[in-house]
């Protein structure tokens, strides 16, 4: 019983042996087109695509948030296929607030409910109630 199972290890070593050499014999994948410029006021674009259809796009610049804070604002798209042929196209911002990915593949959030949204609009039109709400506790 014991050589049965020794013996069906090494065959599944083996099996999976051809395997993992072909993953690691996969040749790169060519940039057929590059252009990069940084400018010296911080701002720049970049640009590439690859010979499997990936191309990116991005330019960015430096935004003045108030004295001497500044922030990068980068703007750009990715647009690439999965292994089944799926396009995807992928935008995006990111600048003081955050990444701000979009695109039709992204999962979205659910609604806000109705009842949520008034209560939100009310607070924003009421800020006053808010401030005089937090000293008299």
């Amino acid at each position: 019983m014991r050589s049965v199972l020794m013996v069906f290890a090494v065959l599944a070593v083996v099996a999976a042996r051809p395997q993992q050499q072909q993953q690691l014999q996969q040749r790169p994948i060519a940039i057929l087109s590059q252009d990069a410029v940084v400018n010296s006021d911080g701002s720049f674009h970049s640009r590439f695509e690859t010979e499997d259809g990936v191309r990116r796009q991005e330019v960015g610049q430096l935004r003045q948030l108030g004295g001497k804070d500044v922030a990068e604002v980068v703007q750009g798209q990715v647009q690439y296929s999965d292994r089944e042929g799926n396009q995807y196209d992928l935008r995006f911002t990111a600048d003081e607030n955050g990444y701000h990915p979009e695109g039709a593949h992204l999962p979205q959030p659910p609604p806000i409910p109705a009842e949520i949204q008034r209560s939100i609009e009310y607070n924003l039109a009421h800020p006053e109630e808010d401030e005089s709400q937090k000293y008299t506790s």
